[in-house]
């Protein structure tokens, strides 16, 4: 094989790609790249995990055709080093690949094309488009949820389902939920209940910010493919039963509080800043229009900090942990955010308002 690329193409490919190969790989060619020639104007880059994959073309002058493998990290470490707008020539042969760019000339060790692993895709019945403004939108007003504890797997990912006309998303960690509900696309109708997982959903994100337009999704109960033009992410799906969490979302939380989010957001800050490090844990003292925020730790002392709001229900407190709440308050886009409350030991309901497609329920605790 013999190919050359443009130094900023290249990077730009190679930095999708190593990113869904892991630093440790006990199986050698899982820490390669497969480069493969695949017509006049083209290499093809494909990198894998054995659960993610990602496949993306991308424009170069191909001399002579064929494929190959190289180290995923160490090709994209000599890319990123080489000097802007330089043209990068790799030639593949006898177990070698030399890279050449300007006086710069490097040679690395190759696995053969045919041992690389390529995950199965199958059946992928239901196919739909999704505009990726929305599914942005899904992932920043979900993910920040999705549980990292390993024993609860089936909550290491974004639950992706079909209600009536909607799709819904929702991520939980079992102290905070957030779910987003958009139109359902069309052919999305018989889509089954899946969970991605969160790897898949943090590549995902990053390769949406160079999509215009629509992506499309395909999937089956097992896998899931998102098709985003020059890029494909394949991934296994998390096979588990994502639990029934419409039963956490209050509904008659009978106390409401509206606050300016931002004047809200910073006043947490404020005061948490010397909340201890186990708990962070920020009480809200709720009377007629005032908000008293205090944090009160053994190791650090004390603060408080009046806000201003709209509640005209009766007095009483509430604690949170302060880290959840900001993250909560950080999805709030507009000027004015809703607080459903019924007591210190009931679960509380977050959103902009009733029209508003994300909402928030955080578990409360004891301060």
């Amino acid at each position: 094989m013999k190919a050359t690329i443009e130094r900023a193409t290249l990077l730009k490919g190679l930095s999708h790609v190593q990113s869904v190969v892991e630093r440790r790989n006990t199986i050698p060619i899982l820490s390669n790249v497969l480069i493969e020639a695949v017509g006049d104007g083209a290499i093809r880059l494909m990198a894998t995990d054995l659960d993610l994959q990602i496949d993306e073309t991308v424009a170069a002058a191909v001399d002579q055709g064929g494929a190959t493998t190289v180290s995923a990290h160490t090709l994209f470490d000599i890319a990123r080093k080489l000097p802007e707008g330089s043209q990068v020539e790799l030639q593949a042969a006898e177990g070698r690949m030399t890279i050449r760019a300007g006086r710069y000339n490097s040679s690395l060790p190759t696995l053969p094309r045919d041992d690389f692993p390529v995950i199965a895709e199958g059946e992928l019945p239901t196919t739909f488009e999704l505009p990726a403004e929305t599914l942005k939108q899904i992932i920043d007003k979900t993910r920040f949820a999705i549980s990292t504890e390993e024993t609860r797997y089936y909550l290491n990912g974004i639950f992706l389902h079909v209600a009536d006309d909607t799709l819904k998303a929702a991520a939980t960690d079992g102290h905070r939920l957030a779910r987003v509900t958009v139109a359902r696309p069309d052919g999305a109708e018989a889509m089954p209940d899946v969970i991605v997982p969160r790897k898949c959903v943090g590549e995902l994100r990053k390769l949406l910010d160079e999509v215009d337009g629509s992506v499309g999704v395909s999937l089956s109960g097992s896998k899931i493919r998102f098709d985003l033009g020059r890029a494909i992410l394949t991934s296994k799906l998390i096979d588990g039963t994502f639990p029934d969490y419409s039963r956490v979302i209050p509904t008659a939380n009978d106390k409401l509080l509206k606050l300016d989010p931002r004047s809200f957001q910073e006043g947490v800050d404020r005061v948490a800043t010397i909340a201890s490090e186990k708990t962070r844990a920020v009480k809200m003292a709720l009377d007629r229009d005032k908000i008293t925020l205090s944090v009160t730790s053994p190791e650090n002392g004390a603060a408080v900090e009046e806000v201003p709001g709209d509640y005209t229900s009766l007095p009483f407190e509430i604690g949170f942990n302060s880290r959840y709440l900001l993250d909560i308050l950080g999805q709030i886009d507009g000027d004015s955010v809703e607080v459903h409350l019924a007591d210190a030991a009931a679960p509380t309901l977050i959103r902009e308002n009733d029209k508003s497609p994300a909402l928030y329920v955080l578990m409360p605790m004891r301060v």
